[in-house]
């Protein structure tokens, strides 16, 4: 028997000799008794169940024990390993020939009630209890104060504050039985600085370049005030690992930094020594392959495209070979595109001769892979049938990751799931080369509504729009299937009302079918409208003898129209292609009203039919593309009256030569979207790199022939503003396009009654602040140029007015896409305070804040 065993049992045996005045020199030591346990009772447990206490002690009613012995000895421990309890003791009951009683006797340490900070400002409190995770009914155990501390200063730490001091005082809680009020003693200090970072042994890389290469710790510049220069280990730590990685792009595949100093300069100011040893510089040598039957060496040679005498790139080699970040080919993915699943490789390193490196790339092909099973997870909402038909890969087809690709990004366009969170994932099966495909997704909320007031026009106006962006019609009569309405099949059904009393009313329904008869991606769209514009006057008024007639005063532009079109994917040049087809009619009713051409009374039908083509190869979050691009021609054409009645209408009346509505109208636009950053995202994390968005738009509107007027009343082109206001309604009931202009109230600077002729250009640098996609957030520095002309003699796309400005876009499901910007424009007239009547442009101020809704007003 161990002296430790020794000693609990003695302990056992005093405490047993107090409570039933037994003579503790009546037991020896030297020979264990064993008895059997009768009733074991647990004193001193508020918190913790009685059972519970005997299952942790690991003794019961009915085991026989040894006294002395082990048994109690192991129990006293077992419960003193789970720290919930200050003080643990078994004593004895009662006691006869064969069978003892015990007694488990708990103290328990307190459990949390509340807690507070104090030293921390609100919003850093918030921030502490996400990282804290704190709850009431805790046990306030050792290692948690502890962990308390740690994460505490953790905290301040990565903010700069190193000199930060944590403490913790656990007090009882008045209110609560058994449960203590815990109290965060916070001394932040002052904040440390990194003043400056000192470089040294760097000959081939300069000072400058190693500097760029820190990202986390910086020095603390006058220049830029948006630099907290804050320290900490680890950051520094990670900003030594991208110096070294920047030295192994460059063939230093021995660099390291052999010494790293932080001192303090003053009390609240640090100093950084790192001193570095580049080592040689090493170029690739000989390349062979081994292993190669499906591709010849010269063409893995293409692919790879690293010559003898190149500097030795590790990053390169990897990207060449596993997966090209810069959207090339990689070896893998000629293998994997064509089935290979179980392709593998390893380049290894056979010879090291001076600055030279011979490598030898060693594969194993396998062989190809035929698709099992594809199978959702994930989709609450959406229907499978819906993501099914977007699934590029097939049971039976060889397993191609382009296809992969594919799908993903097919899945994110739809808009139903986070862009993020869509993971295929495939298990393999080598023994029969088959491979099962798993997507996981997840939904986000895709439904929108729009209710807000706003003033146009002269007048209030108030809104009602409500978007369903994943409707199930079939479901329509389904009362299970409302919640609140049937969705899942992915039709878009879109409602919207605008009212201002008789000055404005506009009623638009709209219902798509994006996969007409469930076979092939050919959607139908059909849309109604009805809308009024006037002065706002009765219709009716009395005469002088009481009667009720028309009232002569009241203006109006009135119409009713509709909407047929199909959609449909083409798989030449490629299947990023779609074409359009789309019929419209509108009919105006016009009284007294002034379109600013002349032509103020009389009717209007607009027959026309448009036809588009697209190539949209966009990638990314469709909210902010990483990639891609968007190119579209669209043409708007209405039977050319003029030449099928042989009639010459320039000098016909406004009412016979408006009748029927005869133009022919195209648009060109084409939009890049660039990643100019390469930041992967950490586990847990987002990843925000810095897009460059670029788009250029061209509009054309003419009649067919000169038999016609020169002139086109209705769809011409208006520029300037975001559409939002009196003159954006009044253009969309014209037919016009509104093409948003930031920097240009609409008109200003630009014809009144719309142009004719426009070109647009736009540059964007855009990082995304959040990608969360309930509150997606980017930022957005931009530059545009526009122009608009009356007629072709005039249309010069090089002579336009520019502006420049800064915003920021808000994504929110329910209501779309909101931007709100501060725009310059730099050609606009500066602004006549004394409000003389020289021009529109001396009417405009050089700069304006702007609210935009949607991001692609007008389609330039």
């Amino acid at each position: 028997m161990t002296f430790l065993n020794k000693f609990y049992s003695l302990i056992f045996l005093f405490c047993i000799s107090l409570l039933t005045n037994a003579q503790i020199d009546t037991i020896d030591l030297n020979f264990a008794t064993e008895y059997t346990i009768g009733n074991v009772s647990i004193v001193g447990n508020e918190q913790t169940d009685a059972g519970i206490i005997r299952v942790l002690a690991g003794i019961s009613s009915g085991e026989k024990i040894k006294i002395p012995g082990d048994r109690i000895t192991d129990a006293i421990k077992n419960l003193w390993k789970q720290g919930l309890y200050d003080d643990v003791n078994i004593f004895l009951d009662k006691k006869n020939e064969a069978t003892i009683d015990l007694i488990i006797k708990v103290s328990e340490k307190p459990r949390l009630s509340r807690f507070t900070f104090k030293g921390a400002r609100k919003g850093e409190q918030d921030d502490l209890r996400d990282k804290l995770k704190l709850v009431a009914g805790r046990v306030l155990t050792d290692y948690l104060v502890g962990d308390i501390k740690n994460k505490v200063n953790s905290f301040y730490f990565n903010k700069g504050f190193n000199q930060v001091t944590t403490s913790v005082q656990i007090e009882k809680d008045p209110l609560v039985k058994n449960a203590s009020l815990l109290t965060i003693f916070i001394k932040k200090g002052e904040k440390i600085r990194v003043k400056e970072i000192n470089i040294s042994g760097n000959e081939n890389l300069s000072t400058f370049k190693v500097r760029r290469q820190m990202k986390e710790v910086k020095r603390r510049v006058w220049w830029n005030p948006f630099n907290a220069a804050q320290y900490s280990e680890e950051n520094l730590k990670t900003d030594e690992e991208t110096i070294i990685a920047k030295y192994y792009t460059l063939g230093y595949r021995d660099a390291k930094i052999i010494k790293d100093s932080v001192y303090n300069i003053t009390a609240n100011r640090l100093g950084i020594d790192l001193k570095i040893d580049e080592g040689r510089k090493y170029y690739f040598r000989n390349i062979s392959w081994l292993g190669n039957s499906k591709y010849r060496t010269g063409q893995l040679d293409t692919v790879l495209n690293i010559k003898k005498g190149d500097v030795f790139d590790q990053a390169q080699l990897e990207s060449k070979l596993y997966m090209n970040q810069n959207g090339g080919y990689d070896i893998t993915s000629l293998y994997m595109d064509d089935g290979y699943l179980f392709f593998q490789l390893n380049p290894v390193e056979v010879n090291v001769e001076n600055d030279s490196i011979d490598l030898e790339i060693r594969m194993f092909e396998g062989k190809q892979a035929t698709i099992n099973k594809v199978t959702v997870e994930g989709n609450t909402k959406t229907s499978d049938h819906v993501i099914m038909r977007e699934i590029r890969t097939r049971p039976g087809q060889l397993f191609r990751r382009k296809d992969i690709m594919r799908t993903t990004r097919e899945l994110a366009q739809l808009g139903y799931f986070d862009p993020e969170k869509i993971q295929p994932t495939p298990i393999q099966h080598p023994e029969d080369g088959t491979v099962d495909l798993i997507y996981k997704v997840e939904e986000k909320p895709s439904d929108q509504i729009q209710l807000s007031g706003g003033y146009g026009g002269n007048n209030f106006i108030g809104t009602l729009g409500l978007t369903f962006n994943n409707f199930a019609a079939r479901n329509f009569f389904k009362k299970s299937a409302w919640s609140p309405l049937p969705a899942g099949d992915g039709q878009r059904l879109s409602i919207n009302a605008s009212i201002s009393g008789n000055f404005f009313q506009s009623y638009v329904l709209s219902f798509t079918e994006p996969w007409l008869g469930g076979k092939r991606p050919t959607s139908l769209t059909i849309s109604a409208n009805k809308f009024l514009q006037g002065n706002g006057a009765q219709r009716f008024i009395n005469d002088l003898n009481g009667n009720q007639v028309d009232n002569p005063n009241r203006q109006w532009l009135r119409g009713t129209g509709g909407t047929i079109q199909f959609l449909t994917r083409l798989k030449w040049p490629d299947d990023y292609f779609t074409f359009l087809a789309e019929q419209n009619y509108t009919y105006y009713d016009i009284k007294n009203y002034e379109l600013g051409l002349g032509f103020n009374n009389g009717y209007v039908h607009n027959i026309s039919t448009r036809f588009n083509i697209s190539r949209n190869s966009i990638t990314g979050n469709p909210i902010l593309p990483n990639g891609g691009s968007n190119i579209s021609f669209t043409a708007q054409l209405t039977p050319p009256y003029s030449l099928l009645a042989n009639k010459d209408f320039s000098n016909a009346t406004d009412r016979e030569r408006y009748k029927f509505l005869e133009f022919q109208k195209y648009k060109f636009t084409a939009q890049w979207n660039t990643q100019l950053t390469n930041i992967r995202a950490a586990e847990g994390k987002e990843a925000h790199n810095l897009i460059l968005y670029t788009k250029i738009g061209f509009g054309a509107l003419s009649p067919f022939t000169t038999r016609r007027s020169d002139e086109v009343p209705l769809e011409r082109f208006v520029i300037g503003g975001s559409g939002l206001n009196g003159q954006g309604f009044n253009s969309f009931f014209l037919g016009r396009d509104i093409i948003a202009y930031r920097g240009y109230e609409p008109g200003t600077d630009f014809s009144q009654t719309g142009d004719r002729y426009v070109a647009k250009y736009t540059a964007e640098l855009r990082y995304p602040i959040s990608l969360n996609p309930n509150a997606t957030v980017f930022a957005t520095v931009f530059a545009e140029a526009a122009n608009g002309w009356l007629n072709y003699k005039q249309f010069n796309p090089f002579s336009v007015k520019k502006s420049a400005g800064s915003g920021v876009r808000i994504f929110l499901p329910m209501f779309g896409l909101l931007g709100f910007d501060y725009a310059w424009g730099f050609d606009s007239q500066k602004y006549n305070a004394a409000g003389g009547p020289k021009g529109f442009g001396d009417f405009m101020k050089r700069g304006a804040f702007v609210f935009t809704i949607g991001s692609a007003v007008g389609e330039l």
